[in-house]
């Protein structure tokens, strides 16, 4: 069936809330505001229990079906923050926090799982339980790492989760999704090459640093061309490479180098790590340098589960017809892979339109896919807790 009528009623006051969310945009865990108003609304909504505080300032609401026969648990997940971005879209709603912007969308997540909230503690016509979580600090602070260690699969009895994410060059209605990797592990080091500084008119008498860390630069790029299997995606970006100087005519002593690696499966992960060091090592020691390198591991792969995607699909097949399933994973991270770690679930992109791509200042949700991605969400709980 297509959208649920519902939340084409409630799509002004829906619309209203992610307006509000878009002007007052929090960051990381510091979401106190935004935390307190999903709250309060889960709170008007009816929600037989409401949580604050899981994973620093993440919130749970709990709303049970007409009957609990099933005992089946379906976690729905949101995230909250925002970015350390400024605002270049001139509208009457951008964010009146300087610095600070909602590029990515997670006000329209927030919202639309609002939204399903709202219905499905008016109606609850299923059978079992929904959990909605609203999650902080996606971008770059592990909150839903956080939430998972805090307890929450436990506590609220969750047996499989769901996420969803807007996905700009997708037309808004429609839906993509694909099982296995959806998205990227994202890991980064930092390299710091040392060597022996000096008079750049006198080379012969150092060991240049610049010269050493550029060949690095270089050789990580064999990785992906001579080291890893064509069919296995991996990307290795050196996005940082600083010297102790900006003179013309010094020589530095070291040369630090920050660098951000993608990878789809864990067996990649696991040898591009070591072939890194390797390379940084061996490549310095070569040219008579030194490196010490910091390798660490950031969001795991977004893994979506073969059974649980198809009950995704089907979902969104429900609400929007046609569902993309022929999309190629994304070497960008999320860190919803934590909560799919922890449960089997899945995680699906909604159309936002020709817009500008997320994380870029003139970026927009398109509120005319909250009726889609509301309707999702209470697709989700319905299709896999039918009332008896």
């Amino acid at each position: 069936m297509p959208v649920k009528n519902r939340f084409a009623e409630l799509l002004p006051e829906i619309t209203a809330w992610r307006r509000d969310l878009h002007e007052n945009p929090e960051l990381l865990f510091d979401t106190h505001r935004t935390s307190a108003l999903v709250a309060d609304r889960l709170r008007e909504f009816g929600c037989d229990e409401v949580v604050e505080g899981i994973g620093r300032t993440g919130v749970v609401g709990v709303i049970k079906g007409k009957t609990d026969k099933a005992g089946r648990v379906v976690g729905l997940r949101a995230d909250m923050d925002a970015l350390p971005i400024k605002e270049a879209t001139g509208l009457p709603y951008a964010s009146k926090v300087p610095g600070k912007m909602h590029a990515c969308g997670h006000d329209g997540h927030t919202a639309m799982l609002l939204g399903a909230a709202k219905y499905l503690a008016e109606t609850r016509n299923f059978d079992g339980t929904a959990v909605v979580i609203f999650q902080p600090a996606e971008e770059g602070g592990g909150g839903g790492d956080e939430m998972v260690r805090d307890g929450m699969m436990d506590r609220f009895g969750i047996q499989e989760v769901y996420g969803m994410h807007n996905m700009p060059g997708i037309p808004v209605g429609k839906f993509a999704i694909r099982p296995g990797p959806m998205m990227a592990a994202a890991d980064q080091f930092e390299a710091v090459i040392t060597g022996k500084g000096g008079h750049a008119a006198k080379p012969h008498d150092c060991i240049d640093t610049t010269l050493v860390a550029s060949h690095i630069v270089v050789a990580l790029q064999s990785i992906a061309s001579r080291n890893v299997d064509p069919l296995k995606q991996v990307v290795v970006s050196v996005c940082s490479f600083r010297t102790e100087s900006e003179a013309f005519n010094v020589i530095p002593q070291t040369v630090t180098l920050r660098a951000t690696v993608r990878t789809l499966d864990p067996k990649v992960q696991d040898f591009v790590e070591e072939r890194i060091k390797q390379i940084v090592t061996g490549t310095a020691q070569t040219f008579g340098a030194t490196a010490q390198i910091e390798y660490r591991r950031g969001y795991p792969v977004t893994m979506n589960a073969e059974e649980n995607t198809e009950f995704a699909l089907q979902a969104a097949q429900s609400v929007a017809g046609n569902v993309d399933t022929s999309i190629n994973p994304m070497m960008g991270a999320e860190d919803f892979s934590f909560m799919l770690n922890a449960r089997p679930g899945a995680y699906i992109f909604l159309g936002n339109g020709d817009t500008a791509m997320v994380h870029h200042p003139a970026y927009n949700f398109d509120d005319n896919a909250i009726p889609f991605g509301s309707s999702w969400y209470a697709e989700m709980v319905e299709s896999r807790m039918p009332a008896a």
